[in-house]
C-alpha cells in the first residue's frame, strides 16, 4: 500500500541525497568507523582513543555547515577526506525503487529539485558514481545557500534562489531536525525515511508520515 499524498496538487517533488535516496551506511561507516581508523594511523594512537575524539568533535558542530563540510574535516584532521571517501565509494548505493519513482515523477509531471546539506566535493562523487543527476531538474546544495537545511534561513533562501510554493511541495529527508524545519517554513507535505541505513533497524518517529521505501511513494502515484 503506498503512502497517499493528494498527488493532484503537488508541483515540486523535493528529495534529500544521504540517507533518503542513498543508503545512509556509506556515511556512517565512512564518519564512524574509516576516518577514526585513519585518524588514528596519522596520529600513532588507538583506534578507540581517535572514535572518541571525533565523535566529540562531530557532536560539536553538528547540524552547522561545517559538520557537512570536506574542506572543514581535512583541514581539522589533517586528512584528505575527499580522497578517503573514494577508497570506499564501492559502498556508495541506490536505495531501491528510488530510480522508478524518479522516472515516474517525471512523468506525471512533476519539478524534481535535489536539496541536500552535502558538500559539493561529496555531491560529485555520488553522482559520479549513481547517476542520479540526470534524473533532477534542479540540484541545491546547501554549501551554495550558505545555511544548512536545518535553519529557517535555507529555506528562505531556496525559496528566493528557486521559486516554489511549500503548500503545493513534497519533501522527503532522513532527518527529523531538517523535516520539522522544512514543517515550519510551511511545506505542506513532509515525509520521513524509517530506514536510512540498510543495515540498521526501522526507526519508530512520532509526528511525520514516513516511509521505509520508495516503493511506498511510487505505489502512491497516479499511474
Amino acid at each position: 500500500m503506498g503512502l497517499l499524498l493528494d498527488w493532484s496538487v503537488i508541483d515540486d517533488v523535493m528529495l534529500d541525497m544521504d540517507g533518503t535516496l542513498l543508503d545512509l551506511h556509506f556515511d556512517s561507516h565512512f564518519w564512524l568507523e574509516f576516518v577514526p581508523q585513519k585518524y588514528a594511523e596519522e596520529n600513532g594512537m588507538s583506534y578507540e582513543k581517535a572514535r572518541e575524539e571525533l565523535l566529540g568533535r562531530y557532536r560539536e558542530v553538528e547540524g552547522t555547515l561545517e559538520w557537512y563540510c570536506v574542506d572543514h574535516w581535512s583541514r581539522k584532521l589533517g586528512l584528505d577526506i575527499a580522497l578517503l571517501k573514494e577508497e570506499v565509494d564501492h559502498l556508495i548505493a541506490i536505495h531501491p525503487y528510488v530510480v522508478d519513482f524518479l522516472e515516474m515523477v517525471k512523468q506525471v509531471g512533476k519539478r524534481t529539485i535535489l536539496v541536500t546539506n552535502a558538500h559539493q566535493k561529496s555531491l560529485a562523487l555520488k553522482m559520479k558514481k549513481t547517476q542520479l543527476d540526470h534524473h533532477f531538474d534542479e540540484i541545491v546544495s546547501a554549501h551554495h545557500l550558505g545555511h544548512p537545511k536545518e535553519a529557517q534561513e535555507f529555506w528562505a533562501c531556496l525559496h528566493a534562489h528557486l521559486p516554489f510554493d511549500p503548500e503545493k511541495t513534497l519533501f522527503v529527508d532522513d532527518s527529523i531536525s531538517v523535516l520539522a524545519s522544512a514543517r515550519q517554513y510551511g511545506i505542506a507535505n513532509v515525509v520521513a525515511v524509517l530506514k536510512p541505513d540498510t543495515t540498521e533497524p526501522e526507526r519508530i518517529l512520532d509526528g511525520f508520515d514516513g516511509i521505509l521505501g520508495f516503493k511506498e511513494l511510487l505505489d502512491g502515484l497516479p499511474g
